[in-house]
Formats: structure tokens, sequence, C-alpha cells
């Protein structure tokens, strides 16, 4: 193709881009911004929030405000988003606390087993205050980062092959994927920990490094196909959750005219909208599929009141101590359990 042919096309897809434009009129007045947000996986219902959010951000500003989602780790490893966002390789990214429990250790607080987060309305109330607390704020500075969205994982579940784990004595010797405070947990029922990014699970429990694996209920499972190589699944163990969120690069958003500033935030409310309904969902075409699959494991409440015994408050204190000389980690962990019983109060 000749120079002379580039250039016409160039130009008729200009005058189509500019006729769509000024067919879609903005409600929001601004300059052209183009930003890249980091992820791994694919799209999935842990992505529809940031989804929705770049859908509407285009709609809203007549295309002019443009973030792109880059699956598949293209821009970054998982683990690395947060270095990614520091040196401003991206303006966005989103992250798993657990991935990397030294680059945000206040952030850990969310992965406490058995915090009452399993109603993601209550979920998201408390989320959306923990990550305006000065501690989480602080972690994210220490990146450049600014805390935007919550991904409000579910509760937790276990898949895995091999003896299904039917009474608490089951997991000892366990190889498992668990991170955080849900990893201690499961260390107090004999388990060894194995902490992988998501990817990498259905890799090591096909190989046979791991017995099983934590995730968000009933999703994630399905969306990395952990239950293609299972024999079994926890319904109702519920050991706690973690927190992975969108951040923004604070020079990026502080570049942004106010305008656009005030769209992204007025935005989260719908999205998260959104997000709760893509998770009640997808739950409702995975658990009949686990369940002719694979084999349930339900435990009785006497079970689960031994569970909490051995790893909940034991774990929280034991995080607070190795957290004292940090930050106010007791302090911190009392906000998060007050901010929770507001939001269930509230519910009633």
């Amino acid at each position: 193709m000749t120079f002379k042919t580039l250039a016409r096309v160039a130009m008729i897809a200009g005058a189509c881009t500019f006729s769509l434009a000024t067919v879609q009129a903005a409600e929001v007045e601004g300059p052209k911004v183009y930003w890249n947000l980091s992820t791994w996986g694919k799209e999935r219902a842990f992505t529809v929030g940031v989804e929705y959010i770049a859908a509407q951000l285009a709609e809203k500003t007549g295309g002019n405000f443009t973030m792109k989602i880059h699956y598949g780790e293209a821009l970054s490893k998982a683990r690395e988003n947060l270095d990614g966002i520091k040196i401003g390789a991206f303006q966005a990214a989103q992250f798993c606390n657990f991935y990397h429990p030294g680059k945000n250790p206040a952030w850990m607080v969310m992965t406490m087993p058995f915090l009452p987060l399993g109603d993601l309305e209550v979920s998201m109330k408390v989320r959306e205050a923990a990550m305006a607390h000065p501690t989480f704020v602080a972690d994210m500075a220490n990146w450049n980062a600014m805390p935007y969205f919550s991904a409000l994982l579910p509760q937790y579940e276990f898949l895995g092959k091999g003896d299904a784990p039917t009474t608490l004595a089951g997991w000892s010797g366990k190889r498992v994927r668990a991170g955080g405070g849900i990893g201690t947990a499961m260390e107090k029922l004999g388990s060894t920990l194995t902490t992988v990014p998501a990817t990498e699970v259905y890799t090591g429990m096909e190989r046979g490094t791991m017995d099983a694996a934590s995730f968000p209920y009933t999703y994630s499972h399905a969306a990395y196909k952990i239950h293609e190589i299972s024999d079994w699944f926890t319904a109702n163990m519920s050991p706690g959750t973690a927190e992975c969120a969108a951040v923004l690069n604070k020079d990026a958003y502080a570049k942004l005219p106010p305008q656009y500033q005030k769209l992204l935030m007025d935005l989260k409310p719908s999205a998260y909208k959104v997000q709760i309904k893509a998770y009640h969902d997808i739950d409702e075409k995975n658990l009949p599929m686990f369940k002719a699959k694979l084999k349930e494991i339900v435990y009785t409440d006497d079970q689960l009141k031994e569970f909490r015994k051995v790893a909940g408050q034991p774990v929280w204190d034991q995080w607070v101590a190795e957290n004292k000389d940090k930050f106010d980690a007791q302090a911190l962990l009392d906000f998060i359990v007050a901010e929770a019983d507001k939001a269930i109060a509230a519910k009633k």
C-alpha cells in the first residue's frame, strides 16, 4: 500500500470518527485523554465493574476519555502492577493484596478470616470505607497510587483433587493455595501453603504440586477452569476473602480536568451495582454445574465453630502483633469490624 493510499485511509477513518463523535453528544465535555488499565486473566465477573466504568467514560465524554483494559498480563505481571503504577507505565491497574503482603501491609487486614463480609452490599460499604482510611491511603501512596474501586471479592471456598477433607483433620498435610489471613487459618488446620497468582493455579493442580485452591466462590473457580480438574468443593467453609482493587496513578489523576475526575467518582455507585449483579448471576450458573460434577462438602455447625475457634481470633491477634510497629494494626482491624457492624445494622 502506497503512502498516498495510507493517507487516504487515515483521512476516511478520521472523518468517520468525527462523524460518530458528533452524533454521540458528550454529556461531559473535555479534552482527549487515553488511559491504560493493566490486569490479568480475561473478561469475567471480576472485571465487570471496571469494564462498565471504561464503557461509561467513553460514552459520557463522546469518546474523549478512553480507558483501555489490557488483559492477560499484557502490560505487567499481576504481582508487578503496583510497580508499574509507581513508574507511570500505565494510569490504572488492578492488584490483589495477598500477591505481595510487603507492598500493602495494611490492606492485608481484609484477608483476616471470618470477617463479616459475606453480604456483598455490606462488603461494598466496608471496602469503600477502608479505601478512604488514612492507613490504606498511605500504603498506596508508597506506589504513587490512589485507591479507586474494589472488585468486591465474595467469600472464598476451596476446590481440590484427591481425598475430600470432610473433617477439619482432613486438611492436615494438604498443599493449598491460600493467601493472607486465610492462609494462616489453613495453617492452623495443618495445611501447607502456596501463594501463586490465579493464572498459575490450574497448572499447579494439574501437575499435582498443590491439592486445593481457594478462590472467591464461585466465579473465580470457573473463570480459571479449576472445576475441570477437581474432585470436590467446599460449600460453606467461608474462611474469609481478600482485597483486589483498581488503583489510579496519582499523577495521571491529578492531570485530569476536574470534570473527568468527578465523572470517575460519580460512576462508582452504579459500577458496584453491576459488579454485585455479575457475581449473583454467575453463581446461579456455576452452582448447579459444581454440584453435578463434584463432591460437595458441607461442614456441620460444630465443625465450623471449631474452625473459628482455632483460626479466628488467634489469627487476628497474630496479625496485629506482627504489624503493630508498622501502623496501628489493632485500630485498623477494629475500624473494619465496626464498619461491618454498621453496614449490617443499616440493612435491618
